[in-house]
């Protein structure tokens, strides 16, 4: 098939989060920047979650309630919900590549352009610390099983289809690799772009 380049689109606006959403984001947030600060003056593992709690000025179970892991602490965000979102609102008609390509690319600009520092910082620990590599591959099979949910409602699929299968994972493993690659990069190119190119990568095939 002809693949077009993906569109630049204005995501739709959702819903105002309520005040009880509101403040569990806050202290989301409050606990990633008390942590990534901990982190940056002893070590990620030098650094225990009970003064993790306490530099966010919440008690450990509240840590644990909203980051199961340590680690979750670096890996776990709204990008997923977003993405989710975004690939929901794709035009039925646009094949599925295209359509997940618009989806990630209008999520990673609208999450880059508010959270670039905290992105560094979570890319920079994530190719420091094998346990957190360890649980970000874990963190993208359950991002996988959401793609794969929306891919079967566009295309009628059952969520159990190899090839369902085969092209989620290439997808998401090739993001896996820009992030990686990235990290090693020392950041220093532009991450929009970098993923744009891999997706473009994919789309079009490897030549030689």
């Amino acid at each position: 098939m002809t693949f077009m380049a993906p569109v630049q689109t204005t995501p739709s606006a959702s819903p105002k989060p309520g005040l009880r959403e509101r403040k569990k984001t806050q202290t989301r947030q409050a606990i990633r920047r008390a942590a990534y600060r901990l982190f940056a003056e002893q070590g990620y593992d030098a650094t225990p979650v009970d003064r993790i709690a306490e530099a966010a000025d919440v008690s450990s179970s509240t840590v644990f309630r909203y980051f199961p892991t340590k680690e979750d602490i670096v890996i776990t965000d709204e990008y997923d919900q977003l993405m989710e979102e975004a690939f929901r609102a794709r035009p039925a008609e646009e094949p599925p590549l295209e359509a997940l390509w618009n989806a990630i690319m209008d999520t990673l600009r609208q999450f880059y352009a508010s959270e670039r520092e905290e992105i560094d910082t979570r890319i920079r620990l994530t190719r420091e610390v094998p346990a957190i590599r360890a649980r970000m591959n874990e963190s993208m099979t359950e991002t996988g099983r959401m793609v794969i949910g929306v891919l079967s409602e566009r295309t009628g699929r059952p969520t159990d289809d190899l090839e369902l299968r085969v092209f989620v994972g290439a997808v998401l493993g090739a993001l896996q690799e820009v992030m990686l690659h990235w990290g090693e990069q020392e950041l220093t190119d532009d991450l929009v772009g970098v993923v744009d190119r891999t997706l473009a990568l994919l789309a079009r095939g490897l030549t030689l």
